[in-house]
């Protein structure tokens, strides 16, 4: 198999996750993110997955706003970002603003605040 067909294989779930919350699905919560850590099988990789699914349509939405002219949220500017930091950013978020969470908040708002506080625009 070429090295294209494995990274595009290996990159499939999170482009899944990211099609259907594309696709109108509904936001998963905090508490649900949570619950399918510990109740699923694979439950761990799967939330690590929608993590990485968040962490990439958050940062498409960004690049799309600033192609449309408009201020971003967040800036990467040649910093490193990976879909492996999904994950430490998430945590890092809840931990630091453990106060401005709720359970039944979706995840994107806690992504979206990691991003904002770890990739501040300096321009």
């Amino acid at each position: 198999m070429s090295r294209a067909a494995v990274l595009l294989l290996l990159r499939l779930p999170v482009l899944l996750l990211a099609l259907a919350a594309g696709a109108g699905a509904e936001a998963m919560s905090i508490r649900e993110l949570r619950m399918l850590e510990t109740n699923e099988k694979d439950g761990k990789a799967y939330a690590s997955y929608y993590l990485v699914g968040v962490l990439e349509g958050l940062r498409e939405g960004v690049e799309a706003s600033q192609r449309n002219g408009q201020k971003p949220v967040f800036c990467i500017e040649g910093r490193r970002l990976e879909p492996s930091m999904a994950r430490s950013l998430y945590q890092t978020e809840l931990t630091r603003n453990a106060d401005s969470y709720e359970a039944d908040m979706p995840v994107q708002l806690v992504m979206s605040g990691a991003l904002k506080n770890s990739f501040r625009c300096t321009r």
